[in-house]
């Protein structure tokens, strides 16, 4: 069958690219990892049979453990039904047993533009983006050069060490990591948002070999978009505007967790690290560590919150589970990790009220997702709009002679930060008035020109700079040029 030869292709070329990538990062060669997987297969001393069969029996019960941490997730709601059956009683009769049988045995492709194992056929390498105890992160591009980004079980990671210490089954152990890619696969099906990283397909082994042994069997690769790790250090560095889109993205995915098909969906594992940035865009890229589970209660006492430095209490709700317990643990992971750093430094003089309110607010746990959501909206439209420069006053454009349809040429520029250039002084302005303004505010400014260019939120890109040798017809630009005292004082 052609594309069961497909799919056997692209899995052993997806098999050697991971496998000479490890060669070179982790491992000797692949040959010790062929002779290691041969030795665990075939050899097993009929001595330690009774042992190897209490090893099995583990290993099982492990294996169906991680499946029914999953099969809930595939239930087309949370919610108890008319009879009052748990999501539990009702595995058999309404769970996705497509999606599932799809995600252990074979390619996704529900629609036209998802990816299955065949579109891995052709496709190169380029980097290891990371690795961590479960899985590797591998950027590839694709025939035709389209990239994106594979997620495999790190066969060296150590989830995987630790198994097959337990365990000495090399292919059991693989299944048993590899259900954190599948959980992933199955989340990132149900939590579709601009801000959680788009699922482009998988690639399943079947669980048999052309042989018939089941070596393919674990074998799960996660196919998504192609991302840039978000960097920490870099936003420190960049634009307030920037910064605060980085802010407003995960609010608004905070916002749709808090409401999501699963019911409130927490991030266990709430760091920098496990988010990118696709065309500027904020997206959550992995989903393996979230958990829609509320917790438990029978008293106020059983709901605390607890952080390094800080602990809230929250209310135990009259169907005993800890009342928004999963969202004000984000709203607050979110403030430590990222508002904290990226929002109030250098934060526009007209919002400054505004994000000191929302620092306050969530880092007092004040707020719901609702009321966080509405203030950084708020907060959006004054900045898009200007009506935070009202206090700016009208004459100051009259400070400067302005020359449309003009550039310059011999430019002498200088550095202000943050910049959106490092060789010159370069900032977002909502208008000329406003551009004039910081013109003003920095004295080794004598002109500015607006290109046309504009940011995220639509507001204007001005240069600034010190002089310049001679105008240059330019269509798209307007030059403004400081007015000497004794101009001034004619006007």
């Amino acid at each position: 069958m052609p594309e069961m030869g497909n799919s056997l292709r692209a899995a052993a070329l997806l098999a050697f690219v991971v496998l000479s990538i490890l060669v070179s990062l982790l491992i000797s060669s692949m040959q010790q990892f062929g002779a290691r997987i041969s030795h665990f297969s075939n050899a097993t001393p009929a001595a330690d049979e009774p042992q190897s069969a209490s090893l099995r029996g583990a290993l099982i019960q492990q294996l169906n453990e991680r499946r029914k941490e999953i099969i809930p997730l595939l239930l087309p709601d949370r919610e108890e039904d008319e009879g009052g059956l748990s999501g539990a009683s009702r595995l058999d009769s309404d769970w996705d047993h497509s999606l599932w049988n799809e995600i252990t045995h074979g390619s996704r492709k529900a629609h036209l533009d998802e990816m299955g194992c065949d579109s891995l056929v052709d496709m190169q390498a380029v980097e290891v983006l990371g690795s961590g105890y479960t899985k590797l992160v591998v950027k590839v591009n694709l025939a035709g050069g389209r990239p994106v980004a594979l997620k495999l079980v790190n066969e060296q990671g150590i989830d995987m060490g630790k198994c097959l210490e337990e365990f000495k089954d090399p292919q059991g152990c693989r299944e048993l990591v590899s259900y954190k890619l599948k959980k992933e696969i199955v989340l990132l099906q149900r939590l579709h948002h601009p801000n959680v990283i788009k699922l482009k397909g998988h690639c399943a082994g079947d669980g048999r070999d052309q042989g018939g042994r089941g070596s393919d069997r674990g074998r799960v690769t996660v196919i998504l978009e192609q991302g840039d790790p978000l960097q920490m250090i870099h936003l420190l560095q960049s634009p307030w505007e920037d910064r605060f889109r980085v802010c407003l993205d995960l609010v608004r995915l905070l916002h749709f967790l808090s409401l999501s098909p699963l019911g409130s969906v927490a991030l266990l594992d709430f760091q920098p690290r496990q988010f990118v940035t696709v065309s500027g865009e904020l997206k959550l890229t992995d989903l393996d560590d979230a958990s829609a589970e509320e917790t438990r209660c029978q008293s106020d006492a059983d709901c605390i919150l607890q952080f390094p430095h800080r602990n809230f209490t929250l209310p135990c709700s009259a169907r005993g589970v800890c009342d928004g317990l999963n969202e004000k643990k984000n709203i607050y992971n979110a403030y430590r990790y990222f508002f904290t750093y990226l929002l109030p430094h250098q934060a526009p003089p007209g919002l400054t009220h505004l994000v000191d309110h929302i620092m306050n607010s969530t880092g007092e746990l004040k707020a719901d997702i609702n009321q966080t959501l509405e203030a950084f909206e708020h907060i959006l439209l004054l900045y898009k709009s200007g009506l935070h420069l009202d206090n700016l006053p009208p004459s100051i454009i009259r400070d400067y002679t302005l020359m449309r349809g003009m550039g310059t040429s011999g430019n002498v520029d200088y550095r202000c930060w943050p910049s959106y250039s490092q060789q010159g002084c370069v900032l977002s302005v909502h208008s000329a008035r406003e551009a004039a303004y910081i013109c003003n505010s920095h004295s080794q400014c004598n002109s500015f020109t607006l290109t046309g260019q504009k940011t995220w939120t639509g507001r204007l890109l001005a240069s600034f700079r010190s002089g310049f040798s001679h105008l240059v017809p330019d269509g798209t630009s307007e030059v403004y040029v400081k007015k000497t005292k004794a101009e001034t004082s004619a006007v």
